[in-house]
């Protein structure tokens, strides 16, 4: 008999991530390795565990995660969104606590690409009349 799986997946600046929850004891396995393995920063550990704060299903599902690009905010950004998207398969009536807390919508903010004749997006060279 196979177990119910919830799938999500969230975005954040470059950084992708594709979550699975199963029904266990709130074990996080993430690209294969244990969440403080992973990620060495307790405020990044809140930020990814709190859509399962909002919905109070903290230590009712295992969180296996796949996770690449960018860097471990952006990939923290990412894992709450996927869970926050995963958790609203579990049961619908979730939206809106998690739509109130903000963890549905998908941050937009991306890195300003470099222009032509300027040394970074914005940053120009030295300007001098003479």
């Amino acid at each position: 008999m196979a177990k119910a799986q919830y799938f999500g997946t969230g975005r954040r600046k470059r950084s992708t991530a594709r979550v699975r929850l199963l029904p266990g004891t709130g074990n996080f396995t993430i690209n294969g390795k244990a969440l403080d393995e992973y990620i060495p920063f307790p405020h990044l550990h809140e930020d990814i565990k709190q859509p399962l704060n909002v919905t109070e299903t903290v230590g009712t599902y295992d969180i296996v995660v796949n996770v690449n690009g960018g860097g471990f905010t952006g990939q923290a950004g990412a894992i709450r969104l996927g869970i926050a998207r995963a958790l609203l398969n579990v049961d619908p009536d979730f939206r809106s606590s998690l739509k109130s807390a903000g963890l549905l919508t998908r941050d937009p903010r991306m890195v300003e690409r470099k222009k032509p004749g300027r040394k970074k997006a914005r940053k120009s060279p030295q300007f001098s009349k003479r």
